[in-house]
C-alpha cells in the first residue's frame, strides 16, 4: 500500500513546503494513524526493525567486550593504553561501516532493497560469529572491520523500504519505530552480558556467537516481505531509459541513468540537501560514537568506587541508558509529526548538549546517576531517529537509499576519530568528564545546521 496523497514528478529536492495538508494528515481526518495501514507495511517495519535491533546487539556487544577481548588477545598492551587502544576497535568497526553503508545503499538503489537487506543480513551474521574466533587482536580488527562493512548497508536499505511503504501521515512514526529497534539490541546486549559475563574471560566469545542468529531471520525476510512499489517502478524506468540514446534524454530523464552517487553530488538542491545532512549526522554520529560508548566504562567506575560490582554496573548502566534511547527513538517519531522536523531536531541536540556533562561533570551518586541515564539515552542516542525520518524526504526513489545511506555512513569517516579522541584525553587526563564535554561541544554544530533544511512533515516523498 503506497502513500495515497499525489506524488511530485521532480526528481531533485523538496523545498519549504506551505503548511502540510497531505490526505489523512492531522486531527481531521478522524482516524487513527495505524488504522489503514495493512500487513505488507507492517511486515516491511517488522523486516527493518529486527534487522537493525541485530545492528544493535552487535555494535553494543563489542562496546561491552572491547576492553576485554583487547585484555585477553593481546595480554602485552600496557595498561595506560587501553583506552586507546578500545577506541581504535571502535573506530576501525566505524571505517568498514562507512563504506559498506555507502555501497550498500547504492546495492539497494541498483538491485531493490528486500534483496539489498537480505544480503547485508547474512553477511554480517557470517562475520560477526567469525569474530567469536578471533585468536589474536589483529585478526579480531580485521574481522571487525568485515563485520562493519556488512552492518553498513542495512540501515539505508531497511530506511528506504519503510519510508516508501507507509502513509505520509505515519511515516515519521514508522521510522521511530524502526530506529528503536537499535535501542531494543543495546538493551538485550546489556542483558545477555550481564548473564554471560560470568562465565569467564572468554565469556566475549559467546557474545559474539549468537550474533550468527539473523542468519536464519534472513529465510523469513525473503519469504514473506514485499519489495517497494516505489522502487520496482523506478527501477523499471531506468531500465527503459538506459535503452534509449542518451542525445535524446532530458535532463530529469539523465539523473536515471547517471551513477547514483554522482547525481546526488550533480543536481545543485539535492547536494546542497546533502551537505547539510552529512554535518548533522556527524554531529549525531561523533558525539554518540565518541562520548556515549564510555558510558559503561564510566558508570562501572562510579560504582567501583563507590563499593558496588563494576561488572553488574556496567551492564546495568547500559540496559538503563538504553531504555531511555527506546524511548526517545519512538518519541522523536511522535513528536516529529505533530510538530515537524526541524523542532524536534533542534530539541534533542539542544538537550543532548547540556545532559552530556551534566552525566559525566556533575552526577556522583550512584543512585542519581539512573535518573541522568534515562534522561541522557532519551536525547542523546534517541537523537538518531532525525535520519530515517527526515532523509527518505530530500531524495527521489531512484536515489533514495544512496542519498540516505551516504549521509548517515560518510559521517563515519570523521566521526571514527570521536572515539580515538575520547580515549586520547582519557587516557592523558585520567578521567571520562573532559573527554565528553569536549567531544559534546559538536552538538552547537548541528544546532547551527538545522534550520537551513526543508521542513517536510506531511509532505508525499519526491519521486
Amino acid at each position: 500500500m503506497q502513500d495515497d496523497t499525489t506524488t511530485t514528478t521532480s526528481t531533485t529536492a523538496p523545498t519549504d513546503p506551505p503548511r502540510a495538508t497531505a490526505p489523512g494528515y492531522g486531527e481531521g481526518s478522524g482516524r487513527r494513524w495505524y488504522q489503514d495501514l495493512d500487513r505488507s507495511q507492517w511486515r516491511s517495519l517488522f523486516a527493518a526493525n529486527l534487522g537493525w535491533l541485530f545492528d544493535g546487539f552487535e555494535t553494543y556487544a563489542l562496546i561491552l567486550t572491547a576492553g576485554i577481548v583487547l585484555r585477553r588477545l593481546d595480554p602485552g598492551a600496557p595498561q595506560s593504553q587501553v583506552a586507546f587502544l578500545t577506541g581504535v576497535t571502535i573506530a576501525i568497526t566505524l571505517l568498514g561501516w562507512g563504506m559498506g553503508g555507502i555501497l550498500g545503499g547504492i546495492f539497494a538503489d541498483y538491485f531493490g532493497r528486500r534483496r539489498a537487506l537480505l544480503t547485508s543480513m547474512v553477511l554480517y551474521a557470517t562475520f560477526t560469529g567469525l569474530s567469536a574466533l578471533s585468536w589474536s587482536w589483529a585478526s579480531f580488527l580485521v574481522l571487525r572491520f568485515i563485520t562493519g562493512f556488512a552492518l553498513g548497508s542495512e540501515w539505508g536499505t531497511g530506511t528506504s523500504l519503510v519510508a516508501e511503504m507507509w502513509p505520509a501521515k505515519a511515516r515519521a512514526k514508522a521510522a521511530g519505530l524502526m530506529q528503536c529497534g537499535l535501542g531494543l539490541g543495546f538493551f538485550i546486549a546489556s542483558a545477555v552480558w550481564f548473564f554471560v559475563a560470568p562465565f569467564g574471560p572468554d565469556a566475549w566469545r559467546i557474545m559474539f556467537a549468537i550474533g550468527v542468529l539473523p542468519a536464519l531471520f534472513a529465510l523469513w525476510l525473503r519469504r514473506k516481505v514485499p519489495e517497494s512499489a516505489n522502487w520496482t517502478s523506478a527501477s523499471e524506468r531506468r531500465k527503459n531509459l538506459k535503452a534509449r540514446k542518451a542525445a535524446e534524454l532530458t535532463e530529469s530523464e539523465r539523473s536515471f541513468t547517471r551513477l547514483t552517487l554522482r547525481q546526488i553530488m550533480a543536481d545543485p538542491k539535492l547536494r546542497r540537501l546533502t551537505i547539510l545532512g552529512s554535518l548533522m549526522s556527524l554531529t549525531t554520529t561523533l558525539a554518540w560514537w565518541g562520548i556515549s560508548t564510555w558510558v559503561p566504562l564510566y558508570v562501572s567506575g562510579l560504582a567501583a568506587g563507590q563499593g558496588h560490582s563494576a561488572s553488574s554496573w556496567a551492564s546495568g548502566a547500559g540496559m538503563i541508558y538504553n531504555a531511555g534511547a527506546i524511548a526517545g527513538y519512538i518519541a522523536f517519531g511522535f513528536l516529529a509529526d505533530r510538530f515537524g522536523r526541524k523542532p524536534t531536531v533542534l530539541l534533542y541536540f539542544a538537550a543532548s548538549l547540556v545532559m552530556t556533562p551534566v552525566l559525566f561533570l556533575w552526577t556522583h551518586s550512584i543512585g542519581l546517576v539512573v535518573i541522568v541515564l534515562i534522561i541522557n539515552g532519551f536525547f542523546t542516542l534517541g537523537q538518531y531517529t532525525w535520519m530515517p525520518v527526515w532523509l527518505p524526504e530530500f531524495y527521489p526513489t531512484h536515489l533514495r537509499a544512496t542519498g540516505a545511506a551516504f549521509v548517515f555512513n560518510a559521517a563515519r569517516f570523521i566521526a571514527f576519530l570521536g572515539p580515538l579522541l575520547s580515549g586520547w584525553i582519557i587516557s592523558q587526563l585520567g578521567g571520562y568528564g573532559t573527554a565528553a564535554t569536549v567531544v559534546g561541544c559538536i552538538y552547537i554544530l548541528g544546532i547551527v545546521v538545522a534550520p537551513f533544511c526543508p521542513e517536510t512533515r506531511g509532505r508525499p516523498l519526491p519521486e
